[in-house]
């Protein structure tokens, strides 16, 4: 399991000073913006009910490329020859983050607040955070979101809803949201931390060093999220 440090604003101050006034207990979206570029991010404790501000070493990323990098299991790629959902972005952005938000069980709470929801679609309002969703007889079944800054994708949560038919929704999701971010040339998907659900994707973990490398070379390219279109290579 991937080590992570804690990073309190008065910390994250030693490598550059945040938005005025920031709150590490309420970000605003100008403070999510800035720890984001500072390689940052915030997770919710649901037991102290406290924001932990995470710089995870080593870092996990999913490489776009080459192409092979991202692997399809076979039982999800026969799902996906199926075409079992219509794959929307954007479309339901707070209904995505809603789902993400549900509690699957009393030892796997949910760091998503209120206050997450919130800000986080601001961001989205703002053309800074995106969603893909996987509807299913008119009704959303599975998703992802995550934060959008020049070439660099922060993948947040994702969620599916096997009682509405949405098994492996979510992981279907995460196939379009790699075709979509290579065709758009995006330069870098964040996936924080390690697991084995992302490994069977391909997912690496590299130096916090390396990372920040990467994260500064995606920022400085200016790259859109454009008209999606489920399935693009």
């Amino acid at each position: 399991m991937a080590e992570s440090k804690n990073n309190p604003i008065d910390d994250m101050t030693k490598r550059d000073s945040p938005p005025p006034g920031s709150d590490p207990q309420r970000p605003s979206p100008e403070l999510l913006l800035w720890a984001y570029r500072h390689t940052l991010f915030p997770m919710n404790d649901p037991w102290e009910d406290t924001i932990e501000w995470y710089s995870p070493d080593p870092r996990a990323i999913f490489p776009l490329e080459p192409p092979e990098a991202f692997h399809v299991p076979k039982n999800i790629a026969r799902e996906l020859r199926k075409k079992p959902f219509e794959i929307r972005s954007d479309t339901a952005f707070e209904q995505v983050m809603r789902g993400c938000a549900t509690d699957r069980g009393w030892f796997n709470r949910t760091w998503i607040t209120r206050h997450f929801i919130d800000v986080y679609t601001e961001l989205h309002r703002r053309g800074h955070a995106h969603s893909v969703e996987a509807w299913r007889e008119g009704q959303l079944v599975g998703g992802l979101y995550g934060v959008h800054i020049g070439a660099a994708f922060f993948g947040e949560s994702m969620f599916s809803r096997p009682d509405l038919g949405g098994s492996n929704s979510s992981k279907i999701c995460l196939v379009h949201l790699v075709r979509w971010l290579r065709t758009r040339g995006f330069a870098l998907l964040d996936t924080q931390f390690w697991n084995e659900h992302l490994d069977q994707f391909g997912c690496v973990e590299i130096p916090a060093e390396e990372y920040a490398g990467m994260l500064h070379d995606a920022l400085k390219r200016d790259v859109t999220w454009g008209e999606f279109k489920a399935g693009a290579q």
